[in-house]
């Protein structure tokens, strides 16, 4: 591995949920792992586990990369050859309310790093994108090749918009090569238990929702809606474990490094191909840990879709 200890990646929003099990799995690999993160979502102290799971602390810079002063200075500094880019705002419900603050948030940042890409010679670029783009499906199981529908929220839109922005980019660039990975709905922790999701305020995704709710550390969870076109009436989704998802974004940085593309712009789905319910999660928690989980049901929430995965 020594190429690959050479071998430089930036990671933004480090030290978020998923950007924080990647970081992991990258230097496990010998890669040499600069992680940019505002802190808008996330803890300093998660670098304190990561440090403790790899024996190894990543240089940490908390600029904000609408801030692209600031961030070519951290790429002046850092050998940096890859990017993966994981940064940005991504409560659906609140991009309904607020979506001049998620394309602001969302688009500037990666326009500010595909700039600097092009003036630091950063070659290969790895894209967190989301199922979303796909709206409401035609069919399920989704494959690569679904029609990618109307955003149903702003959040949405920001990752369609950015897949074209990338593909765009792709083809005015002789050097630039790009993967993007649309995931599903990531779940789980690190197997030390040291790292897992754990965000600013309350927590969004469902299974955090679940867990807290289980333990009394928040009050009756909503399910919203129980009157979609689904076995039991709530919504469908597909649920990935977290490590499997930075296993992967490693694989596409290796991908790229050793020159795999079959194409400048690549993307591929990260997702198990099986959806739950939201009601289906509930019940299986309660089913394997013995411990009832407060809910209530309550109206359908701006920007879901009815089932994807």
């Amino acid at each position: 591995m020594s190429a690959a200890k050479a071998y430089g990646v930036l990671v933004t929003g480090g030290t978020g949920y998923i950007g924080s099990h990647t970081v992991i799995e990258l230097i496990n690999q010998g890669y040499e792992v600069t992680v940019i993160d505002n802190l808008s979502n996330s803890y300093a102290e998660v670098l304190d586990a990561v440090e403790k799971i790899t024996g190894v602390r990543p240089y940490f810079s908390s600029v904000d990369l609408n801030d692209k002063a600031a961030t070519a200075g951290v790429l002046k500094e850092r050998n940096i050859q890859a990017i993966i880019h994981f940064a940005a705002y991504k409560a659906v419900n609140e991009s309904v309310s607020k979506p001049l603050v998620y394309y602001r948030n969302n688009l500037v940042s990666l326009i500010n790093l595909l700039e600097l890409c092009d003036e630091y010679s950063i070659r290969h670029f790895v894209f967190s994108s989301s199922c979303s783009v796909y709206g409401e499906p035609d069919r399920v199981p989704i494959d690569e090749f679904a029609e990618v529908k109307p955003a149903q929220s702003p959040y949405a839109n920001t990752k369609k918009i950015g897949e074209d922005i990338l593909r765009d980019t792709v083809r005015a660039s002789t050097q630039l090569k790009v993967i993007a990975l649309r995931y599903f709905n990531p779940v789980g922790a690190h197997p030390t238990s040291l790292l897992g999701e754990l965000p600013l305020g309350q927590p969004l995704n469902l299974f955090p929702v679940v867990t807290q709710a289980a333990i009394g550390k928040r009050g009756t969870m909503m399910v919203y809606g129980d009157d979609y076109d689904t076995p039991d009436g709530s919504c469908i989704r597909d649920y990935i474990h977290v490590m499997d998802i930075a296993a992967a974004h490693v694989t596409a940085i290796k991908r790229a490094e050793e020159n795999k593309m079959k194409a400048a712009y690549e993307l591929f789905n990260l997702g198990t191909g099986n959806g739950l319910s939201v009601l289906e999660v509930i019940h299986a928690f309660e089913k394997y840990t013995g411990v009832k989980v407060p809910y209530e049901i309550t109206g359908r929430r701006a920007g879901d879709v009815v089932r994807v995965y």
